[in-house]
């Protein structure tokens, strides 16, 4: 299908699902390793790993071969019917995980774990309210959405009672801070829970929150805030809730990015990492819990609950990551691509801020300086059009008053070679559209 014929079948039969967000301009033809490939024949290096989950690369070959043999041996169940694959797998990503986070529940999408997560929270506490940050997104189903206030809140009638929203500890765009002007982070947390328990009708249940939030502009929480946050939990009966679909598996340069603050959740929730690109999640949480929530009839019976076939891909990202020490290895990336994005920042005034850690890292454009209002929306749309045309995928966040930040996420296995050259081209399509505006 030609260029021109695809863009009116699009125009004609495809539901716009991204907001305002356009679809790319080419039509991707095929993936491998750190690229894809369009109909037209173009490579585009992808510093968003897909949807942020390809932490292997597309098209891995052993992932490739995996579900070339599990899909011709076994590939869905009766979600009551038990296989090798889903207890090898819940068995193992227990022995990664600390203790008491033993026993998990194996679904398709990050939203349907949040789902899941909020669901046996509520179910354990007998309580419904829910607090999550400002800035959050934790999927586009109900309980999901209704924690999620980065987008998609305005249109859709009144969301579910009892949801809170927690100011965000934005270091770059601190709304509370102490005598040098820094985000005074303990206020603003105090604060947030003042303003929570004010309106409570004595019924929370469970604080869900990202340990870097990513759509909310990867905003890494300061040291020492999970901590807190979690002591804040516990004050009040709460379950803490860590969603960590974007951080878990290795991503953040550890295993799970809540390792960083030594904080063990009460219920973790993982995803896109844990398919590295096919749809897998899971909900992992304490012995104790599950007993809880089984005795008081947990139900999260699902079409595709334990599915053997992605369970199997599961197993063999694990492989993956444990024989590669790919931890070790999107620490070292994740440090020489910070490093290339701060020399970056140092000749072109417009970045703002460079933050995250690992492989998932954000900088921020400040062009409202530069440019006037509505500045850094504008260039981050001409920088991510021309990093495009010169072959470099990019993902970046527009939120209401703030830069638009670019969430910068490369596979795992990138090569020194391929972060360099993602970044190569980042440092002249901010030059070329500069030019441009």
């Amino acid at each position: 299908m030609d260029p021109e014929t695809a863009g009116g079948a699009v125009e004609r039969h495809l539901i716009r699902y991204s907001g305002r967000a356009a679809f790319t301009p080419e039509v991707i033809a095929r993936a491998a390793g750190t690229s894809v490939f369009t109909e037209s024949g173009r490579e585009l290096l992808d510093f968003t790993s897909g949807q942020m989950s390809a932490i292997l690369g597309h098209s891995h070959p052993e992932i490739v071969a995996t579900v070339r043999e599990q899909v011709a041996h076994l590939d869905h169940l009766h979600s009551g019917m038990l296989s090798r694959p889903v207890i090898d797998l819940t068995r193992r990503l227990a022995e990664t995980l600390p203790d008491p986070l033993d026993k998990a529940l194996l679904l398709t999408t990050g939203a349907e774990a949040n789902e899941a997560a909020v669901r046996m929270a509520k179910l354990v506490t007998g309580h419904h309210e829910i607090v999550s940050f400002a800035r959050s997104w934790h999927g586009m189903t109900q309980a999901a959405a209704n924690a999620t206030y980065s987008a998609g809140r305005k249109g859709y009638g009144p969301a579910a009672p009892g949801n809170f929203a927690l100011p965000v500890p934005d270091r770059f765009h601190p709304d509370i801070v102490d005598a040098e002007g820094a985000l005074d982070w303990r206020r603003q947390l105090d604060l947030g829970f003042d303003l929570i328990d004010a309106q409570s009708v004595g019924s929370l249940a469970a604080c869900l929150v990202e340990p870097i939030l990513s759509s909310g502009g990867v905003i890494e929480l300061p040291p020492g805030y999970l901590a807190a946050l979690a002591r804040k939990c516990r004050e009040r009966g709460m379950l803490l809730i860590l969603d960590e679909a974007q951080t878990g598996l290795c991503r953040t340069g550890d295993w799970y990015a809540f390792e960083h603050e030594g904080v063990v959740p009460d219920i973790l929730t993982l995803s896109k990492t844990l398919g590295a690109g096919l749809p897998l999640a899971a909900v992992v949480t304490s012995p104790e819990i599950e007993q809880q929530a089984y005795d008081r009839g947990f139900l999260f019976f699902t079409t595709h609950a334990g599915d053997p076939l992605p369970a199997a891909v599961g197993n063999t990202v694990l492989d993956v990551l444990v024989r590669d020490h790919l931890d070790k290895r999107a620490r070292e990336l994740g440090t020489a691509l910070r490093g290339q994005l701060d020399e970056l920042a140092t000749r072109h005034d417009v970045v703002g801020d460079v933050r995250g850690r690992g492989l998932l890292l954000g900088m921020e454009l400040v062009g409202d300086q530069v440019l006037g209002a509505g500045g850094a929306d504008r260039l981050g749309a001409a920088v991510t059009r021309r990093c495009f045309e010169l072959g470099l995928h990019m993902n970046i966040v527009q939120l209401p008053g703030m830069g638009g930040t670019f969430r910068i996420a490369p596979p795992l296995t990138a090569s020194d070679d391929e972060i360099a050259r993602g970044v190569a081209i980042l440092d002249q399509a901010l030059t070329d559209a500069l030019r441009g505006i």
